[in-house]
């Protein structure tokens, strides 16, 4: 069976979660394949197919991100011969970023990261809210099959978009465990929360509950690492931006943690849950979204919206540190992206079935 991947809509950097899955799903199927595969690429981010053949398609001359760019991008892939040729020789076409570009009459498999849009429209600008209604849900409705992330997030789309249940799959992200394991780094009096400053990642509020923390532990550090981060100065006292950081210098920081904050209002994940679960870091965690569902038993969870309990909740991880300890590596070892390979390789073979 011959499955197309088209990445088209990757922009290194700025997708966050999403991208991490993106590139890890294309390495994991090169390990694992039983079908043959071609990952359609921009030129911007043709590394992206590490593994796997690929066409490229030109970066556009205008566009550099967001809807326009995936407009631009979109068109220059229509005139790219390859691209056509390729397209209808494909059994089925994944868009793993959800934006079904380039079009077919094959059957297709959407992946829909969440409907935060639909969920929590005040976060987003008037153009932004109707492009993904436009994109992310016309292509949820119309695919063979839609992969979702989480329990969370398939109820949230059969409800909100009306899906039909069966056509819905839920296969979970996963780590890198080469990467993000254990290792002998002293701890040090810090707390870390990897994400881009988007609203829903709630970072006032954190901000409220590490000055309070402070008052008593003057000696503790908060550590921001992700893209963007410039947005939010200037930080309070004690509070340090590392920007992007490799995967490694970031397994490094979760090492030497005292544990994770992860206050996020809405995810349809949560990646960073799981790395830091995987290299022992306690974990403090929003009670919101799907993040519960991924945390499972293995840390302490917390009403996002109160300054107090997300306070509580960071003391609370360091003085479990040994309990959540053992059960986030029992946690995080669940999660492996040669799995999560296979079960799309399952979703890819049921959507030609269904529409054959």
């Amino acid at each position: 069976m011959r499955v197309g991947i088209s990445l088209l809509t990757l922009s290194p950097g700025d997708a966050g979660g999403s991208e991490t899955y993106a590139r890890q799903l294309i390495r994991a199927l090169a390990r694992v394949k039983t079908h043959d595969y071609v990952v359609i690429v921009p030129a911007r981010a043709k590394d992206a197919a590490d593994g796997l053949p690929s066409v490229e398609v030109r970066d556009p001359a205008v566009g550099k991100r967001g809807p326009l760019r995936i407009v631009t991008t979109a068109l220059a892939a229509r005139r790219t011969k390859a691209v056509s040729s390729q397209v209808a020789e494909f059994d089925v076409l994944h868009y793993p970023l959800t934006v079904p570009s380039p079009g077919t009459q094959r059957p297709t498999v959407v992946t829909l990261h969440d409907t935060q849009h639909r969920d929590m429209p005040e976060f987003f600008g008037p153009a932004r809210r109707s492009f993904r209604r436009i994109a992310y849900d016309r292509a949820a409705r119309s695919a063979s099959a839609v992969l979702v992330t989480s329990e969370f997030v398939r109820e949230r789309a059969v409800e909100l978009l009306e899906l039909d249940p069966a056509r819905v799959h839920v296969v979970p992200h996963a780590i890198d465990h080469a990467v993000f394991t254990l290792a002998d780094e002293e701890p040090e009096p810090m707390i870390l929360y990897p994400a881009r400053p988007w609203p829903h990642k709630n970072h006032t509020r954190l901000f409220e509950a590490f000055a309070r923390l402070r008052e008593t532990r003057p000696q503790l550090r908060l550590v921001l690492t992700g893209g963007g981060l410039d947005r939010l100065a200037p930080l309070p006292e004690g509070v340090e931006s590392l920007g992007s950081v490799e995967p490694e210098h970031l397994a490094s920081l979760y090492r030497r943690a005292a544990c994770l904050v992860f206050p996020s209002l809405y995810e349809g994940f949560g990646l960073p849950v799981l790395e830091a679960m995987a290299c022992g870091c306690p974990v403090a965690a929003s009670n919101a979204g799907a993040i519960p569902e991924v945390a499972g038993d293995a840390a302490v969870l917390f009403d996002p919206t109160d300054v107090d309990a997300m306070a509580e909740a960071m003391l609370e991880a360091d003085r479990r540190r040994d309990e959540l300890r053992s059960l986030g590596l029992t946690q995080a070892a669940k999660y492996t992206w040669d799995e999560t390979a296979r079960r799309h390789e399952d979703v890819y073979r049921g959507a030609v079935a269904r529409d054959a």
